[in-house]
Parts: C-alpha cells; structure tokens; sequence
C-alpha cells in the first residue's frame, strides 16, 4: 500500500481593503474591526487608507485597481470631492472593483441612490462587527451586501415610487446632502466647486422638487426622511 502524503489545507487569500474616510478614528475602528483574527478566514487586511475623495482615486489608480485591492469602504461625506461623485469615477474606471459605502446617515435616506449607482453595499458606521465583516466578504466575492435595512429601503422606493429626493439630480442630491447638514451656499461652493449663483440655482431646483420653500422646511422634510417619511 503506497503511503499517503499529508495535504495541508490552502488558506484563503486575505481580502484587501482601502477605507477612504476623513476621520482618523473611524479608520482606526474599521481597520481594528477588519483586522480581527477571531474573524477567521479569509483574513481582512487593510492595504491603504485615503481621507480625500481625490486620495481615495489617486490610491486605487496606484494600486492598480483590483490588481492591489479587492474593495474599497467609501465613506459618502468626504472632502475634496464627494462620495458618491467617487463611486461613479470608481466604477467607469475600475467596473469590476466593488465598492461598498458608509455613513452615519440612515439607510433609508441613502441606501437606494448609493446600490442604483453601482454600489456593492451600504454600511451604516453604526453596525455591528459581524455585518461589516460579512458585507466586506461578501461584496470581496461579487456580491451585494443588502442590510435588513436597506431591504426595507429598496422595497419601500419600489413600492411609493420612490421619494422626492429620488428625483434628485446627482449634483441636487450634493446640494440637498448639504443643505440638511447645516453648509451655507457659499460653504456649499466652496466644496463642490461651483460658484454660488450656481448652487442658489441647484437649491431652488431642490426647494421645488421637494415641495419645500424654504432651508428649514427642507431641513425637516429630510428629518422626517429620515423617520421613514417621504412628505414634507
């Protein structure tokens, strides 16, 4: 009887991650999540980090797009150029390179526009350890990481035909994203690049499509957006 040559079993490649956001503790919580050996296979191995959105593309163009990394964690609010602007240059650039975003803002508000622009998933910074690895795999494997809340988020814009805010433009949706969170039109165009005649003129299309007159009215139809609402 030939004797029988012990097999040692192949251990998966680890998933290679940049994380693009401005803040330094959320990085240092992502990668402290990430890098977790009690996660077990494959292993999550954060290859770079970027705190711009010009960075994030600058970083991915270096690596060579998947040949260096397998996802990126885009985080929607970062400067220089805005996170969902970076995910539309990231998948006309690097189609195959999955990009799973996160925010502090909830699902319903962002979950929808984020998947319908190529998205691999949506993370909120406020889930737990296991959903992030999970999603991570996941959208690393080709997949789409779909919350029980965005779930909830896609079936309800299918089912009300979307909210006010679906019918945003992207650079409305900027707009209206900074508006809510207390930026002036002058801060608004200073950020996006545009002058702020420009950004008066998004904001009154925003005012319009939203049925709102006003920044405060607009501030709480996004509150109650938030809440799960789509009317002002």
């Amino acid at each position: 009887m030939m004797p029988t040559t012990p097999t040692t079993a192949v251990r998966p490649a680890a998933v290679r991650v940049l994380i693009g956001d401005d803040h330094r503790i959320v990085r240092e919580g992502l990668r402290q999540v990430l890098g977790d050996l009690a996660n077990g296979a494959p292993e999550i191995v954060v290859a770079a980090e970027a705190v711009t959105g010009p960075e994030v593309l600058a970083q991915v163009a270096a690596l060579g797009g998947r040949a260096g990394i397998d996802l990126v964690l885009l985080d929607i609010a970062l400067p220089g150029r805005d996170g969902l602007d970076v995910l539309q240059a990231l998948r006309a650039d690097w189609p195959t390179l999955p990009v799973v975003m996160i925010s502090t803002y909830p699902e319903r508000q962002y979950a929808v526009r984020c998947i319908r622009l190529g998205a691999a998933g949506y993370l909120n910074k406020s889930a737990d350890a296991d959903e992030m690895v999970a999603a991570v795999r996941k959208a690393a494997a080709g997949g789409i990481h779909v919350s029980a809340a965005t779930a909830e988020a896609l079936a309800a814009a299918v089912g009300r035909g979307g909210a006010a805010t679906e019918a945003l433009s992207h650079r409305e949706h900027q707009v209206f994203r900074l508006l809510t969170t207390g930026h002036s039109v002058s801060e608004i165009g200073a950020r996006l690049g545009l002058a702020p005649n420009t950004v008066s003129t998004y904001r009154a299309r925003v005012l319009e499509k939203t049925g709102t007159k006003n920044d405060v009215e607009l501030a709480l139809y996004a509150e109650r957006l938030a809440q799960g609402g789509t009317r002002p």
